[in-house]
């Protein structure tokens, strides 16, 4: 399907391409039925974009590309920058929007570790759409839109995956949707209650609140000391203490996601704080004792705490008394297998490895503000003299190389690849022995193709039909046709083989038509 060229670089040969072809006829085939017109941007951004929008940064995965000129350009690991800038220059009225466009293409990243084969590279292929409204009402319906064309485009492979709330990262945005694969062989790991749809991916995964009383020892809280990204603030976070500490016990900052939930603590900050959680343990301890220590506190309670920390400094420390204290909504301790539930009253949540396929964000005025992507609003809303309001985004993207190379590792079985119905190279293919006529392998083949099977004659001449068997099952047909022993003894039998399904009957002619469509209709 695919060949290695080079360290996360990878040839699609062409089987493994008419596999990606039919991926993207099938998300053609949706995004029209939304209103979404198809573009093919370049390949090639600027520096200068990523740093109007704020997301440049010289130690990330972009790869740059050197010409004569030195003149800043990069291969686009993603599109909002382009699209973004692309739209600000054409659409200046609301009477333009909304706005839908999307595009299947080549993105780029300098990975540091490319593994797994086509689900982590340094060029993938990715379908990406981008939406613009005038405002946030309108904006949220395009998204939940979106959603339903993209709950159509993953029923249609008829594997199980889930759909979990996510953190948006440096994407930007409040909202945000992943969509999984669950396997072994995954990254990610996604967080599942036994007793409701709660799904979430283990950035944003959190549990119910319990007293602190029920599970841990209240008799004093653990207390670490952390640092703001911009070195101004420390930030001081209270979590229960485990029952298997004594409390002459202190765990240092090395050991912290042992008993803190740091994307937690994230959620927890006021929106222009940031926990450094790169930092290390020595370093910190300098950077909170020297001469340019952190001029302002803020301490963050886990909610099961039954009583406050107490209001002066941990001991020992210099700093001074803390000028913000809040509560988390939500628990700061780790999350583990049978925590309960935050949704449902019953339930516990369950860690699953997964394969993440697909990503919606709600990116507001993320990128349009920026990069001055604006629109003059309706006379009845706003006075003449009214400033132009930033549009309101939305983007989604589905990795189709990653999907591929996903449901190549979901289906696979010892003897080869098994295919949804939707993606394989062809539905069925014809396998004629050597003693068949060559007009009754046409005369079959043409049975299956008028009855609208995607069917493929394999007449490879100086190929043994055992040779022509094994070399369908690397392959991965929905459907197998053996023109074998049943045809040659003059039945006018053939035999239809489905692995996936565990089928393998003989079946007349005249029937043929009739068996393959429903065993299709099952993959």
């Amino acid at each position: 399907m695919e060949s290695k060229a080079h360290s996360g670089v990878f040839h699609l040969l062409p089987l493994g391409l008419r596999v990606q072809n039919k991926l993207e006829a099938l998300i053609d085939t949706h995004m029209q039925a939304i209103g979404a017109s198809k573009t093919s941007l370049s390949s090639i951004t600027t520096e200068a974009l990523w740093r109007q929008s704020g997301r440049y940064s010289s130690n990330s995965e972009l790869l740059r590309i050197k010409d004569r000129r030195d003149s800043g350009f990069l291969l686009s690991p993603t599109h909002e920058e382009e699209i973004t800038a692309l739209v600000a220059s054409m659409v200046h009225s609301y009477k333009d929007l909304p706005l839908r466009l999307y595009q299947t293409g080549r993105k780029y990243r300098d990975e540091r570790r490319p593994r797994g084969g086509l689900l982590r590279a340094k060029e993938f292929m990715m379908k990406d759409l981008y939406t613009f409204d005038s405002d946030s009402a309108a904006a949220l319906e395009t998204y939940e839109a979106v959603r339903a064309a993209y709950t159509a485009i993953f029923d249609a492979l008829k594997v199980p995956y889930l759909v979990a709330d996510a953190d948006s990262g440096n994407m930007g945005g409040k909202l945000s949707h992943e969509y999984h694969f669950v396997s072994p062989k995954g990254e990610d790991t996604i967080w599942c209650c036994d007793s409701c749809n709660y799904v979430a991916n283990e950035e944003l995964a959190t549990k119910r609140a319990t007293n602190v009383d029920e599970e841990e020892d209240d008799s004093y809280p653990l207390v670490f000391r952390g640092i703001s990204t911009d070195r101004s603030t420390e930030i001081l976070i209270y979590v229960p203490a485990s029952r298997s500490l004594s409390s002459e016990e202190t765990p240092g900052w090395e050991s912290i996601s042992s008993y803190v939930n740091l994307h937690a603590v994230k959620r927890a900050l006021p929106n222009d704080l940031h926990l450094d959680t790169g930092i290390e343990a020595s370093t910190l301890s300098h950077l909170l004792s020297s001469a340019t220590a952190p001029t302002q506190t803020i301490s963050i309670l886990d909610p099961s705490l039954s009583i406050a920390p107490d209001s002066s400094p941990p001991p020992s420390d210099p700093n001074p008394t803390p000028e913000l204290t809040l509560t988390s909504p939500h628990p700061l301790t780790p999350l583990h297998p049978s925590d309960p539930c935050p949704i449902c009253p019953k339930g516990s949540l369950d860690p699953k490895k997964s394969i993440e396929i697909a990503h919606s964000f709600h990116l507001a005025t993320r990128y349009t503000h920026p990069l001055n992507a604006c629109l003059s609003l309706p006379p009845a809303s706003a006075s003449p003299r009214a400033p132009r309001t930033p549009l309101q985004m939305t983007c989604h993207g589905i990795g189709l190389t990653r999907l591929i190379a996903a449901l190549a590792a979901l289906l696979h079985d010892a003897h080869g690849l098994n295919w949804p119905r939707a993606l394989a190279p062809w539905e069925a293919v014809v396998l004629p022995s050597a003693g068949v006529a060559a007009a009754d392998a046409e005369a079959v083949y043409d049975e299956l193709a008028g009855g609208g099977v995607d069917v493929v004659l394999d007449d490879r001449p100086g190929k043994a039909l055992g040779w022509k068997m094994r070399d369908a099952e690397g392959i991965g047909y929905g459907v197998v046709v053996v023109m074998g022993r049943g045809w040659a003894g003059g039945g006018r039998e053939v035999e239809v083989q489905c692995r996936r399904l565990g089928v393998r009957r003989g079946v007349g002619v005249e029937g043929l038509g009739g068996e393959v469509g429903a065993l299709l209709e099952r993959l």
